[in-house]
């Protein structure tokens, strides 16, 4: 992984700046400029790893740790044939995944980039303390499992998800969730990143609203 604040010889003009949609449980894009990238998007799961690894190696108490949390990143991305740096956008730091054939010669190349909706993008500011983040985790993944032993499965799949935005991109508990948050979540979030089936997508505010009853908190305004 490169360093925080890396930018590319070319400018980071030639890098995608648009979050992805997705479909599917991986991410795929037919590439036009020659290279075989069939297969070798990044699933969910390894997104919200590189995310969480990320956060944590950011706040590692010493380098040996940081270290370790930096090479299990690169091991992961590497299994998808793609890599990360860190963006300043205009002061706000971006997690940038992007597949390793669009570069040339240490730059990102323009000619090379088959499908910019590939490219994927995680802000990394605005979190809670992610010295607390096992434990905010951990507290949210309860509040999952109880959703699901009370009312069954699509709701706890839509709680899960939730509980990955939670934890992974505001290191906060689900029930500390602001209005505003939640919406990005229902609006970003869910229909962009997570890969909802069409039941989940039918129930997905009953299951917030689920959620918060379970957690015994009332759910805030969205503009809050």
């Amino acid at each position: 992984m490169t360093d925080r604040n890396a930018v590319d010889r070319e400018g980071d003009s030639n890098e995608p700046s648009e979050t992805r949609e997705t479909t599917g449980d991986s991410w795929s894009g037919e590439n036009e400029c020659g290279a075989d990238t069939a297969g070798i998007d990044l699933p969910r799961d390894v997104v919200d790893e590189i995310e969480r690894l990320t956060r944590l190696q950011r706040s590692a108490a010493d380098e040996t740790e940081a270290e370790a949390y930096e090479s299990r990143c690169e091991e992961l991305l590497a299994d998808h044939e793609f890599t990360a740096r860190i963006r300043d956008d205009e002061g706000d730091d971006v997690l940038v995944l992007h597949p390793d054939a669009w570069h040339g010669d240490g730059v990102i190349r323009t000619d090379r980039i088959d499908d910019i909706e590939r490219a994927v993008e995680i802000p990394l500011e605005g979190t809670g303390d992610p010295d607390d983040w096992d434990h905010v985790d951990a507290s949210n993944r309860s509040l999952v499992e109880a959703v699901r032993d009370v009312h069954g499965e699509v709701h706890g799949d839509n709680a899960s998800l939730l509980a990955d935005f939670a934890s992974n991109h505001y290191a906060k508990p689900i029930e500390s969730l602001t209005g505003e948050e939640l919406a990005e979540f229902r609006t970003e979030y869910f229909v962009r990143n997570a890969w909802p089936t069409e039941k989940q997508k039918e129930v997905i505010e009953e299951s917030i609203r689920l959620l918060f009853e379970i957690a015994d908190k009332p759910i805030p305004d969205r503009g809050s």
